[in-house]
């Protein structure tokens, strides 16, 4: 395959550019694993609006966006950081950990690895099963507990869009306690899961050796504004704010959040439409002879039974039908492709796309 891979999606350009290929105007990007039904509508209505806070210094505390933010997950508002995204908080939470030793449960988001390595934490791993629909390794990973101080678990998982139960959490969170291992939960798409999978939220307070990550660019659609947040007790969100540089956040994201918790029915909303729609793309997939991994979000692993990933790949690139290819993924090397769950129209255009290739095989 190629080489200088982006290591993350969102980069059609870059793509076409390290393929050669052509790109068109009208492109269809499957690389991103963004709400498909696009922000609130409050949202673009509210955002010359926020031109204002340009000319002002954010509140450095953030104290106003920090109670939305807590309300909002039912949380004291002690138990909440803000940050500049998912990133900042992973590499945050790296520094608080720096020189000490992480498991990393492969495949998943690269930047928990590079944090580490920022950082001087040595890093070890473990695999999830491909061959059993990437099922998570909890007796190994109960058995590592000992031997490290942080164990990064995505979930749902990126890029497989597997989801760890909660019982399995519990398991390996209370195992933790026993050798004051910390577990980092990233939950930057836990609101697409359908409601009956729990978040962590309610163990945060009982398990001070768990810390959760949260994204809303993802379910609201607006990775441009860059806002995630921490969850964790009181002492270990204070150690954190302490090597949190000032001003991480600007008061253009923190002006626009009222407006993204505006609509209540917005989340529940999206997980309906989602839950209908992965329904329909895992029946037509799998009648088309592709492995689809067991998501319960809206991105998924694709695999053709014949085995040809990189022909695969550049024909939908050459239909401008952008993947996420898996080049950069421990554990996968390029043998799968991520795909996001676009809006209807673009779904279809996939599938239609994906006949074309049948046909030719």
């Amino acid at each position: 395959m190629y080489m200088k891979w982006p290591a993350h999606g969102g980069q059609p350009s870059k793509i076409f550019e390290l393929t050669g290929i052509n790109q068109n105007e009208k492109i269809y990007d499957f690389s991103a694993n963004l709400n498909p039904l696009g922000p609130p509508r409050k949202i673009k209505q509210e955002f010359l609006q926020s031109f204002k806070q340009i000319q002002n210094y954010p509140d450095p505390d953030y104290m106003e966006a920090t109670k939305l933010v807590s309300k909002h997950e039912n949380l004291p508002e002690d138990h909440v950081l803000l940050t500049n995204g998912g990133a900042e908080a992973i590499f945050l939470i790296a520094h608080l950990f720096s020189g000490q030793k992480a498991l990393v449960i492969e495949p998943t988001f690269s930047e928990y690895k590079r944090a580490c390595e920022v950082y001087n934490i040595d890093v070890s791993s473990l695999s999830l099963s491909d061959d059993n629909h990437f099922t998570l390794p909890l007796e190994s990973i109960v058995e590592k507990l000992h031997e490290v101080d942080i164990v990064f678990i995505c979930r749902p998982n990126n890029p497989t869009g597997t989801m760890t139960s909660i019982d399995e959490m519990k398991i390996i969170i209370e195992n933790a306690s026993k050798y004051g291992t910390t577990i980092i939960v990233d939950e930057a798409f836990i609101h697409f899961a359908p409601s009956e999978y729990e978040d962590l939220t309610s163990l945060v307070e009982t398990n001070h050796n768990l810390i959760l990550l949260r994204s809303l660019t993802k379910i609201y659609s607006v990775p441009g504004l860059r806002l995630g947040y921490i969850i964790a007790n009181q002492h270990k969100v204070n150690k954190l704010r302490s090597k949190q540089i000032p001003w991480s956040i600007n008061g253009v994201v923190t002006s626009l959040l009222p407006y993204l918790f505006a609509d209540e029915t917005f989340i529940e909303h999206t997980k309906n439409w989602l839950k209908k729609q992965l329904i329909y793309m895992k029946a037509e997939l799998t009648s088309l002879g592709f492995y689809v991994s067991p998501t319960v979000v809206n991105f998924y692993l694709l695999q053709d039974d014949h085995k040809n990933t990189e022909e695969l790949f550049r024909f939908l690139l050459n239909h401008q039908l952008i993947p996420r290819h898996t080049q950069t993924f421990k554990e996968l090397e390029g043998r799968y492709l991520r795909l996001a769950v676009r809006n209807e129209e673009e779904n279809k255009y996939l599938l239609n796309v994906l006949r074309l290739w049948r046909e030719q095989q």
